[in-house]
């Protein structure tokens, strides 16, 4: 009774156990899904800021709005780009390691761009444009490289994949089209092939005193000439008498005229 009771409690303590790990779990899964949203739905609205800034705004905030929105459009889509071929090229995981040192220098200039947005001294930030530029545009020259690159490979790969795909697809073309035929075509090509080799076959077992004998000049052989028709006497009358002629198929039929 004890062992059973002791069994028990570890069975509801498993069950226990194992239903916080499982509320756990769901909780944190919950909790990032939420966290996702609330970041695309920031992202959402801070580039949709930028674009009207950038559009409806002239001077240093206009062109402050324009750099940031060019250097995070080129950052995300590298940075979903080398996401999306890592998880079929392995080799992509050296570009996406390079590409997240990259990411910490992009985030650092949108930071200070961000800062300078707020600035009241519009002549110190102007003096200070150019630099932010260049800064953004080797960030967003990086980040391009490596999302074409990775883009490039991934076409490639897919161009070979197809030009092999298309010779397998070929050659089980040939395969079919070969079978195509019917049995009894070639049935009817194996009995003229039987016939032709049936046909040469005495030509090709005569011997070379055979064909001698055919090529030299053929002796002159005489003439049967026709037995002679023995014609039967009758005997007297006296001994035999006269017997019935007998009518053979093969014999004419005599005329009247003859008779008498």
């Amino acid at each position: 009774m004890e062992v059973a009771l002791i069994i028990f409690a570890l069975m509801l303590l498993a069950v226990v156990g194992l239903g916080a790990y499982l509320t756990v779990k769901a909780v944190g899964a919950a909790k990032r899904g939420v966290e996702r949203t609330v970041v695309q739905a920031r992202r959402t609205v801070e580039d949709t800021t930028l674009r009207a800034k950038s559009f409806g705004q002239v001077g240093v905030v206009g062109a402050l709005a324009q750099v940031r929105l060019d250097l995070r459009t080129s950052m995300r889509a590298t940075q979903q780009a080398l996401a999306d071929g890592v998880q079929v090229d392995a080799s992509l995981r050296e570009s996406l390691g390079l590409f997240e040192q990259l990411s910490a220098h992009g985030h650092e200039l949108d930071g200070e761009l961000k800062r300078l947005e707020q600035e009241p001294d519009r002549r110190r930030t102007a003096e200070l444009l150019p630099d932010l530029r260049e800064r953004a545009a080797q960030i967003i020259k990086a980040a391009d490289s490596l999302r074409w690159a990775a883009r490039d490979r991934a076409r490639r790969f897919a161009a070979d994949d197809l030009s092999l795909l298309s010779e397998q697809i070929e050659m089980e073309s040939g395969a079919l089209r070969d079978w195509s035929r019917e049995p009894v075509d070639d049935l009817a090509a194996a009995a003229a092939e039987w016939d032709a080799a049936q046909a040469a076959a005495p030509a090709s077992q005569q011997t070379p005193k055979q064909t001698s004998k055919q090529t030299s000049k053929p002796k002159s052989t005489p003439t049967p000439q026709p037995n002679p028709t023995r014609t039967p006497t009758a005997p007297p009358a006296a001994l035999n008498p006269p017997t019935p002629t007998v009518q053979y198929p093969w014999q004419k039929t005599p005329r009247p005229e003859s008779a008498g």
